[in-house]
């Protein structure tokens, strides 16, 4: 058996990408894909613990632009983040593969309130964690969520699995032809260049607590092993180059 890079990760899932081509809601095909590649890293040995966002539900920036109260369009995103964890819990568990959601809003009849020390003993018994509600307050996106997860439970690295986009690039690659893609950045030069790899509080968070990142496309289903056994996918942020 392979032997994995890291120990312990944190693999962050966008809502767009639980909704596979259809582009909204929950696409059982997906969930159950991800589902899979999920349980073959468990089965290396691998921590993993989950941040899910919600936009493929709902997206509280969207909701705020309309003209709905800011606050309350967050909150109503992280609601979505619940259900999009559930979905994936109950893909992973007819796998056989022990899970626990843990929520920052609580809301113990379908899952456990976030706490840390508990967190880390679950994922210690090889049970996976998923983290949903976000950080339990507005104004913060997921990405932040899963810097914050990652620094909070010690996660050798953040997993960050796109949909559509296989790394870093210069521009938008579906606009620009002359795109460059990037094998590996320094966080500095993705809050300098405004790269929006992820937004500056989780860059910032990252970058000040030396967590690295790796982009990578959800798309090939091989990724998230190769992303664990060190293998040069996607674009690596922070961290050692890998030239």
């Amino acid at each position: 058996m392979p032997t994995p890079k890291y120990s312990r990760v944190v693999l962050k899932l966008s809502g767009e990408a639980l909704a596979g081509e259809q582009g909204y809601g929950i696409d059982p095909e997906v969930i159950h894909n991800i589902a899979v590649q999920v349980k073959d890293v468990v089965a290396l040995g691998v921590q993993v613990a989950v941040v899910v966002g919600g936009g493929n539900i709902w997206r509280g920036i969207s909701g705020s632009a309309r003209g709905m109260d800011r606050a309350t369009a967050d909150y109503m995103g992280m609601l979505a983040t619940v259900l999009n964890a559930l979905a994936l819990q109950d893909a992973l568990e007819k796998l056989e593969v022990h899970t626990r959601v843990q929520t920052s809003v609580e809301m113990r009849q379908v899952a456990e309130p976030y706490i840390r020390r508990r967190a880390i003993r679950h994922l210690e018994k090889n049970r996976v964690v998923i983290f949903a509600g976000g950080t339990g307050n507005p104004y913060f996106s997921t990405d932040t969520t899963a810097a914050l997860r990652a620094a909070e439970i010690e996660a050798d690295v953040i997993l960050m699995a796109k949909n559509g986009v296989d790394g870093v690039y210069s521009a938008d690659p579906s606009k620009d032809p002359h795109a460059v893609k990037y094998d590996h950045l320094e966080f500095f030069d993705v809050l300098s260049q405004g790269l929006g790899v992820m937004d500056s509080t989780a860059t910032s968070l990252c970058m000040d607590n030396q967590i690295p990142l790796i982009v990578f496309s959800i798309g090939d289903a091989t990724n998230i092993r190769k992303a664990v056994l060190g293998e040069p996918i996607g674009t690596m942020v922070g961290g050692k180059s890998r030239d």
